[in-house]
């Protein structure tokens, strides 16, 4: 005999979504029930399309009391509950699945976040009617499991749901940090149980609060050591602290975690990120190669934790450190796995510009890696393009014709090295915007024109002592000037765009201007160099630098690594072991393992390894045997 379901909801002003909701499950239940708190657009007559059984109650702030009105007027065996922004993907076949006769079923909850990527976690959407089973919690509602009348018998659904709620747009739209916080709060404050005291870490989490994120969900670990949700809650926890800079407390918990949850992809992968923001760069390409390895799979399955987006952060990490032919092997993974991934595609155009490459290579891998089949796609790469100030811009904007607002006509002109169009573009422009200051910087060392410095100054608030600066060092060839932090950043990236745009002249100019102001910003430039392979001038510098700085940290690992990377091994053995004599940072003794391990020194190798363990227990997350997570949470 086929069991009957009813579907119960809970709406308001859902006019967007609601349709989609109920065409996706209206053949699969015998009644729909919807449950109104306010709406003001056409959610009640989009509903009257699929059902009389319309209530309505009145907003108490409170979602429990909301859904269990609705569950009052179901007349079914079993309660299918679902949200507007989500759509039921039909896997199989509901009555064969409900011939089981489980209590409640767990449904697979797959949510899309931005730039196309998802996260799925499992959820009660389907139990059975009146035995006994009620929500509770104001937010957060769940139904009352662990403390109903009887010992519940749980079975697994193929069918899933998928949710759009977390887009960015939707969540600004319906604001609901904001909305969340008054409730949770309420909610801690008369029911402190783990599962309040960890989603109002989660509320904080979100609304970016680390320090009142880390209380909660300090509180909750002790309450919540049986519990599905506690692998996210220690992820959560350590990725709360190290946003905090609480380096040792982060890395206690998470690499304690790792060893107690060994199948929970996601919580690997915040390690790396972790490792990575601390420069342990050899743990943390350890961890997104073990992401890898085990896939997308775990309590929480964020999409491409064990694929695309492993290899996305190594090809990150692998630039930072300059191994630029490995950084582009895995971007090439990246869009393999995931064409027209908008950062991976951004990531490949700047590295293809670090490795010189022609615009008519880079436009043909741009060909390989994204399909433009609407234009939808091509306004997404064409604003990669602006904002990465691609060569290619103008190209793809001549290719198809595009008409474009003149300040990205005007940058795409720059780009193309057509100085002068460019000019003539940015000088009728009335309303300039900040994000085109840097453009027109460069555009004014180009054409050795300061007409635009006027409005540079106004844009990037700058001082009419640095606006004269500016003006000396576009038109004076002898000089001498007087750098401020801010203008010294504004300059190297000049520098670094001059490269781009293969414009050496103009660089050798400025640089040697500008050498002559600071030894601070003789670095600068040389990693600047480094990037984009002029390997050989940074080191001619960084040596002169060297002279007036012997003991600058940032001299000596720049130079070290282009000595060991241009297998000047000698020198890069005494810049780095200087570093060590001058400190003790885990990056100095890792630079220092890259040494001995490329010159395979194997015994030089075992004595540094020993005391990076002595010095650094976090450094290799699989030395560690005994995890001791309460003592990283009580920290």
């Amino acid at each position: 005999m086929s069991k009957t379901v009813s579907l119960c909801m809970i709406v308001k002003n859902e006019e967007q979504v609601l349709n989609r909701c109920l065409d996706s499950v209206k053949d699969l239940v015998d009644e729909i029930i919807i449950v109104d708190t306010g709406s003001t657009d056409n959610t009640l007559k989009i509903a009257r399309n699929y059902t009389e059984k319309i209530y309505f109650f009145e907003w108490i702030d409170d979602f429990s009391a909301a859904r269990n009105e609705s569950l009052k007027y179901a007349t079914s065996d079993y309660i299918l509950v679902l949200d507007a922004d989500e759509y039921l993907e039909v896997k199989g076949d509901l009555q064969k699945e409900l011939k089981t006769n489980y209590d409640y079923y767990l449904l697979k909850i797959r949510n899309e976040i931005s730039l196309g990527r998802n996260f799925t976690f499992t959820a009660i959407r389907l139990f059975k009617n009146d035995i006994s089973l009620k929500y509770e919690n104001r937010l957060h509602e769940h139904l009352n499991i662990l403390n109903g009348a009887r010992d519940y018998t749980m079975g697994e659904s193929e069918f899933s749901i998928n949710h759009d709620g977390y887009t960015d747009d939707k969540m600004l739209e319906k604001d609901k940090q904001k909305r969340n916080l008054p409730l949770m709060e309420l909610e801690v404050e008369e029911n402190p149980t783990a599962y309040n005291l960890y989603n109002m870490g989660k509320t904080y989490f979100g609304m970016q609060k680390y320090d009142r994120a880390v209380d909660f969900f300090k509180r909750a670990y002790p309450l919540s050591r049986d519990r599905l949700f506690l692998p996210e809650l220690l992820t959560k926890l350590a990725y709360a602290l190290a946003e905090n800079n609480n380096k040792e407390d982060s890395l206690s918990i998470l690499t304690d975690a790792v060893v107690l949850f060994p199948k929970e992809t996601e919580m690997r992968f915040i390690l790396g990120m972790i490792y990575h923001k601390f420069q342990y760069y050899r743990e943390a390409e350890s961890c997104f190669i073990k992401c890898i390895e085990l896939g997308d799979q775990g309590s929480l399955v964020t999409e491409g934790s064990g694929g695309y987006m492993a290899h996305m952060r190594l090809s990150e990490l692998y630039a930072e450190i300059g191994q630029i032919d490995n950084s582009f092997r895995e971007v090439g993974m990246v869009l393999e796995l995931k064409k027209n991934f908008t950062p991976a595609i951004q990531q490949y155009l700047n590295l293809m510009a670090r490795l010189n490459k022609s615009l008519e290579e880079t436009e043909k891998g741009v060909h390989q890696y994204y399909t433009i089949k609407s234009v939808d796609d091509l306004q997404r790469l064409l604003d990669i393009m602006y904002g990465s100030r691609s060569p290619l811009l103008h190209y793809y904007l001549t290719t198809y014709n595009i008409q474009v607002q003149p300040n990205v006509l005007g940058t795409s002109k720059i780009y193309a090295k057509n100085y002068m169009e460019a000019d003539l573009i940015w000088g009728e422009i009335v309303n300039i915007e900040n994000e085109n200051a840097q453009d027109l910087l460069l555009l004014s060392f180009l054409m050795k024109n300061t007409k635009y410095l006027t409005v540079i100054k106004k844009l990037l608030n700058l001082s009419n002592k640095e606006q004269r600066t500016l003006e000396r060092l576009i038109n004076v060839d002898n000089d001498r000037y007087v750098l401020t932090s801010s203008l010294e950043e504004l300059l190297v990236e000049v520098c670094r765009q001059m490269i781009v745009l293969q414009e050496f002249e103009h660089f050798q100019i400025l640089v040697e201007k500008l050498i002559k102001t600071t030894s601070n910003f003789q670095p600068k430039i040389c990693k600047v160099l480094s990037d984009y392979g002029f390997d050989e001038l940074a080191i001619d510098m960084l040596i002169e630098t060297m002279k007036q700085k012997p003991n600058s940290i940032e001299v000596l690992c720049l130079l070290g690594d282009l000595c060991l990377r241009n297998n000047y091994l000698e020198d890069a053995q005494l810049l780095y072991s200087k570093l060590l004599n001058l400190g003790s940072e885990y990056s100095y003794y890792e630079r220092n393992r890259r040494y001995f391990e490329k010159v395979n020194d194997f015994v030089g190798l075992e004595t540094l390894e020993r005391e990076i363990s002595q010095r650094f227990p976090f450094a290799d997350v699989l030395k560690i045997n005994k995890p001791n997570i309460q003592e990283g949470v009580k920290g």
